[in-house]
């Protein structure tokens, strides 16, 4: 850890089908965050573009870009000019037919410190994921010929982000693997919302089991959460379904789930708080939920299903 009291923020937003008004929010969002001393920022899931899984269309893999590439040179130079580690989204373009959602860190002078592609993958009505997403690599090699598995912190000038995205975000098992593999906080890019034709009750449910889950990574490991997720209607361009309100909510946690910001479910926001990293230190030693894991009893975790 390089650094004990640290200033994040996040930014929350509607999406645009046109990239340049998404891109223009983002960077709004950003350069507000760092206005106010941010020296983490953090955007939510394809903050470039409308969520467009809602249904399949091989037109769509015409979206994806390279990394490096446009999202990757346009966020870096900004990290840059604003002197602050920069976490953004993009429908990554690996190879002709694989493809990736997957989250890019960038360091303060600009360059990439390391990337996450989205390991769980969703497949349900208006979140057709699978279609257009392979599941990270469990293991890579990096570029000194070394090794990293799918859930590795990355490393910053602001300590080691464990970054995780959107349906990763429901996992216990993937927040603890970046907990046991050193982060010092977990970071949580996010499109979800609800069915709007789901009963106002039946979508309050689903929007506070998505806080609670994520709040219960915090408490069980002992870091702190930052998640931002995006706002507003989009519209399902197929008709199949009602289309998506993506509920907001964005929230940043302490290390025994408390809140230390949140936002609301209909505008755009951005987040500023500060962290103490060194509180996880203090909490894991009230609260020493490493020390007495039965790491002997379970083996039964690598399977499917006990039967």
């Amino acid at each position: 850890m390089t650094t004990t009291n640290l200033r994040v923020g996040l930014v929350q937003q509607a999406c645009s089908s046109d990239r340049a008004i998404s891109i223009a929010a983002s960077e709004a969002g950003v350069r507000a965050a760092a206005a106010q001393g941010a020296q983490l920022v953090m955007l939510q899931e394809l903050h470039t573009g409308l969520y467009f899984c809602q249904h399949e269309s091989t037109e769509l893999f015409d979206l994806a870009e390279s990394i490096p590439g446009p999202s990757t040179e346009w966020l870096g130079g900004l990290a840059k000019e604003l002197g602050i580690v920069l976490v953004g989204s993009l429908f990554e373009r690996r190879a002709p037919g694989l493809y990736h959602n997957t989250a890019v860190v960038m360091e303060r002078d600009g360059r990439l410190a390391g990337k996450y592609r989205k390991m769980h993958i969703p497949d349900d009505p208006g979140y057709y994921e699978k279609f257009y997403f392979t599941p990270g690599d469990a293991t890579e090699t990096t570029a000194d010929g070394g090794r990293r598995g799918g859930f590795e912190p990355i490393q910053t000038s602001v300590g080691k982000l464990g970054l995780l995205v959107c349906w990763d975000q429901w996992y216990p098992e993937a927040a603890r693997l970046m907990a046991l593999a050193g982060a010092d906080l977990l970071l949580y890019p996010t499109a979800i919302g609800a069915n709007p034709a789901d009963p106002f009750e039946e979508r309050e449910r689903q929007r506070e089991a998505w806080v609670t889950i994520q709040r219960s990574h915090a408490v069980a490991n002992g870091l702190p959460v930052i998640v931002a997720n995006r706002i507003g209607y989009e519209p399902d361009p197929s008709g199949q379904t009602e289309g998506a309100k993506f509920w907001g909510s964005s929230f940043v946690a302490g290390p025994q789930g408390e809140f230390l910001a949140r936002a609301g479910t209909d505008d755009a926001e951005v987040l500023v708080v500060d962290i103490d990293l060194a509180r996880s230190e203090n909490v894991r030693r009230w609260w020493p939920f490493l020390r007495d894991r039965r790491i002997d009893a379970y083996g039964d975790l690598l399977k499917r299903y006990r039967d």
